[in-house]
């Protein structure tokens, strides 16, 4: 049941895929090996978590966003050093990767993924296009970052921890309103993607900050109040952030999901498509997917399954 109200609007489920192979990699045994003896840890974690999806759901609409802009995404080009601390995945993760997009694409899944545009960016232009078709969105993903794309009846799903909130739940997580994430991130950085931020502004202050100007435009806009504001260190922040204001507004450059990027030839609603059955039977056993995991695959694909003889 969710949390939001109108769970009766259409949903279209936005999955951030990258975040799933990666928890999947991290987690699972490294005791499966494909039909060639390579590593496939990775994909049965990813098959394991997209078929409880599926199988919980039972999603009509359904994007499933995977990250190819790993050192080619825009944001380089603004920022070199942007994620630059993330050390390069190895290949065997890379192969797993192409393994679970084949995955997704075999099951009818709308499967998104661009050179310069990262998962963040899909799911955002996936959810503006829907919106105009009536659909409000389920965005699968514990990312705080995906947060600034929740409005109306819009909701994000920490699928592992079967955590789910709305527009409105925001604050309580992360002590700003949706539509100020970026902002909020763009002043305090973001260790995980390599933002700087604004040197000395922490999570708290950047919340202070925010609550009174509303946003980042505000803020620099009257940074001559900052200084008058009661809490510690206000004079230093106003310095700061006079210092630091191009800084500023180029983080919040990384921090902006992009809601315009090219998505292909995927319909606009993004419903869930013909299944490729030979190309499913193929991966399950390329993969040497075990019966039950077949069968569950088969079954998720909706069509029946006959054990090899």
């Amino acid at each position: 049941m969710s949390a939001v109200p109108g769970a009766a609007i259409a949903p279209l489920y936005l999955v951030d895929a990258s975040l799933y192979v990666f928890r999947a990699w991290h987690s699972m045994p490294d005791e499966f090996r494909d039909a060639d003896g390579r590593p496939t840890n990775a994909v049965h974690g990813f098959a394991r978590f997209l078929l409880e999806l599926v199988e919980r759901e039972r999603p009509r609409h359904i994007v499933v966003a995977f990250d190819e802009a790993l050192d080619s995404c825009f944001r380089n080009a603004l920022y070199p050093a942007y994620k630059a601390n993330r050390p390069p995945a190895p290949e065997e993760l890379r192969r797993q990767f192409a393994h679970c997009r084949a995955l997704a694409a075999a099951l009818g899944l709308n499967v998104l993924a661009h050179g310069e545009y990262e998962a963040d960016d899909l799911i955002g232009s996936a959810l503006h296009q829907a919106r105009t078709h009536g659909h409000r969105g389920v965005i699968v993903s514990a990312d705080k970052d995906l947060s600034q794309l929740l409005d109306g009846h819009d909701e994000q799903w920490d699928f592992a921890r079967g955590q789910r909130w709305g527009a409105a739940g925001v604050r309580a997580r992360h002590g700003v309103d949706a539509h100020q994430i970026a902002d909020y991130l763009a002043l305090c950085g973001d260790a995980i993607d390599n933002i700087p931020g604004v040197p000395g502004i922490g999570a708290k202050t950047a919340a202070v900050l925010l609550a009174h100007f509303g946003s980042l435009d505000a803020l620099l806009a009257r940074v001559d109040e900052v200084g008058f504001l009661r809490f510690r260190g206000a004079a230093q922040a106003a310095a700061r952030l006079r210092l630091h204001r191009a800084q500023a507004l180029l983080c919040r450059q990384l921090t902006t999901i992009c809601c315009d990027a090219p998505l292909g030839p995927a319909a606009p609603s993004f419903a869930r498509g013909i299944v490729d059955a030979a190309a499913l039977a193929g991966l399950c056993e390329q993969l040497r997917f075990g019966p039950l995991t077949r069968r569950r695959m088969y079954a998720a694909a909706g069509l029946e399954y006959a054990p090899p003889t």
